[in-house]
């Protein structure tokens, strides 16, 4: 059975992330030309409401918002398979209306794909460490109360922001998105399936870290005795 108030809250969860995403992007670039205080203002406006995102719709879908991350979830059980391809789907349907919405607010044409070259190997290895401590952040956090995971997912992805060459898109639906736009922060289309790919392994191999690292102590002293 489809849970539609699920998959509306993963929607309008990652529309508003985009917005802020590239709305914050296109305002400070128009309010300074100094990069690292654009860099600084697309921070702390997409860590504020990644924060507050998360706490709003945490108690509806889960707060995933993220292609990488419902799929490290599946693969750790706690995403039902049937739950997977609906998730992403309506994850990037939000995140295109978010660049959509980012676009008429600021009086950008609608339709235009990115333009900024994002490549290499650097880049892709960016991506990859970007997305894994997203994820590792998340199963480390999951015992946790909410406003604690939100705080922390902020906090991590503006860190990442500054100490990742890629400045941490770390979310298959957010780069494509990205790629629809021509502003601040977009990426050239040809360069957002490698960025995918790198977010998609990262995701892939915090799953299984999580699996080591977060198990209970008592299974792990029960597995070490036998």
């Amino acid at each position: 059975m489809v849970d539609w108030r699920a998959l509306a809250a993963e929607a309008l969860g990652t529309c508003l992330l985009v917005a802020g995403v590239v709305g914050s992007g296109i305002m400070a670039s128009h309010l300074t030309h100094d990069g690292a205080l654009a860099l600084l203002c697309n921070t702390l406006a997409t860590a504020a409401v990644l924060v507050v995102l998360v706490m709003i719709f945490a108690p509806v879908s889960g707060a995933h918002f993220n292609p990488a991350v419902t799929l490290a979830l599946a693969i750790n059980g706690a995403v039902r398979p049937s739950q997977i391809v609906p998730y992403i789907a309506a994850q990037i349907f939000g995140s295109v209306c978010g660049t959509f919405a980012a676009h008429l607010m600021f009086g950008i044409k609608l339709f235009s794909f990115g333009v900024t070259a994002r490549t290499g190997m650097g880049q892709w290895l960016a991506e990859i460490i970007a997305t894994f401590g997203l994820v590792l952040t998340i199963f480390g956090c999951a015992r946790r109360d909410a406003p604690t995971i939100a705080a922390s997912v902020g906090l991590y992805i503006g860190a990442a922001y500054w100490f990742t060459a890629s400045t941490s898109f770390a979310n298959p639906a957010v780069t494509i998105a990205r790629a629809l736009t021509p502003t601040y922060a977009g990426i050239r289309p040809i360069d957002a399936p490698f960025f995918i790919a790198a977010q998609l392994f990262g995701a892939c191999l915090a799953a299984f870290a999580s699996r080591w690292l977060f198990t209970p102590q008592q299974s792990r002293a029960a597995g070490a005795s036998g």
